[in-house]
């Protein structure tokens, strides 16, 4: 199988997530279980319905989590450098509306474009990767053509 490369605090973050799912979630899930099954007929019991399919939910998690922390491949931005590849820090600046922008480039379990988290695999991640500082670069989006220009690379 193929390595998921994650920086140490996606990895982290990841391993958070798994520990509270088995330690809080799923004892609390299992008391509302029984409790349900406490007031009697399950066919007609919509709270029983409702903890057995939040316990899917989270046993799935659980699984996925653990299949991919399985398979992961921790890297460390500080000890990169160069041009952009993952782990970087980048700023842009829209060539178009003058606004800058600072991604860092994160693997996909680990993105979040609210916290300025970059899947590897967007297009716009994959226009930056081997770019260097003050390099141009299009990129085609929903929105339409994009253009950027790389005014910083960080590794952190």
């Amino acid at each position: 199988m193929e390595k998921i490369l994650i920086t140490r605090a996606g990895h982290t973050a990841l391993e958070v997530e798994l520990k509270t799912l088995k330690s809080k979630e799923r004892p609390e899930i299992i008391q509302a279980i029984a409790e349900a099954r406490e007031l009697g007929d399950l066919k007609e019991n919509a709270e029983y319905h409702s903890a057995r399919e939040k316990q899917g939910f989270i046993e799935g998690r659980i699984k996925e989590l653990e299949g991919v922390l399985g398979l992961t491949e921790v890297i460390d931005p500080s000890t990169l450098s160069g041009a952009v590849k993952f782990g970087a820090t980048v700023t842009l600046v829209d060539e178009d509306t003058d606004e800058e922008k600072t991604w860092q480039i994160v693997g996909e379990h680990e993105a979040s474009v609210e916290k300025g988290l970059l899947n590897i695999k967007s297009p716009i991640a994959r226009a930056l990767i081997g770019k260097e500082e003050g390099d141009s670069v299009e990129v085609r989006t929903p929105g339409g053509e994009k253009s950027y220009e790389i005014l910083q690379i960080e590794y952190k």
